[in-house]
């Protein structure tokens, strides 16, 4: 081989070397950015005798999101404490084909609206799951996020310390 097509050779091996190290560290990063958005995106369950805890970290921004299911599709639940009801986008409840049910006046930050009630036949999040919870299609929410607010809550104990939330499940 000639001393210049070793150069060349040379410089593809680096360009190759520095596009694999580029590659790499994007997808690094990207799974970093990630876990501060969501760190829950898979909830980790414990069980003992008579109930079942998940604990959930909150996120870079405070909140406290994760990933789990309503009626067994998987959902993005960002917790709300001052929601009344579990609140569902209507572009995901409309993929869900939740039934609407009677039209209700909602009051939002972004001001007054109309929405619908709605039942969902399961909520799950990590091993904790709910039956028959009372919700409602929201029209004006933007995004994917389900806000999951006290109709599911208040079915289960949780407490707050720093950056954790503990939710609790007590079995009958």
């Amino acid at each position: 081989m000639s001393q210049a097509a070793g150069k060349r050779a040379g410089r593809v091996l680096m360009v190759v070397a520095w596009a694999a190290a580029m590659f790499l560290a994007t997808r690094f990063f990207g799974q970093w950015e990630d876990r501060q958005q969501n760190p829950n995106a898979q909830p980790q369950s414990t069980q003992g005798e008579g109930f079942i805890e998940v604990r959930l970290l909150s996120n870079g921004q405070g909140h406290f999101v994760a990933d789990g299911a309503i009626n067994g599709q998987t959902v993005h639940f960002m917790l709300d404490t001052g929601a009344t009801d579990v609140a569902i986008p209507e572009s995901l409840a409309n993929g869900m084909n939740l039934q609407r049910g009677a039209p209700v006046i909602l009051s939002t930050a972004n001001g007054r609206t109309e929405g619908y009630r709605t039942r969902l036949d399961s909520l799950q999040l990590g091993d904790i799951r709910l039956r028959d919870v009372r919700a409602l299609v929201v029209p004006g929410l933007d995004g994917e996020t389900v806000l999951l607010g006290m109709s599911a809550l208040k079915q289960l104990e949780f407490t707050q310390r720093g950056g954790s939330m503990l939710l609790r499940q007590n079995l009958k």
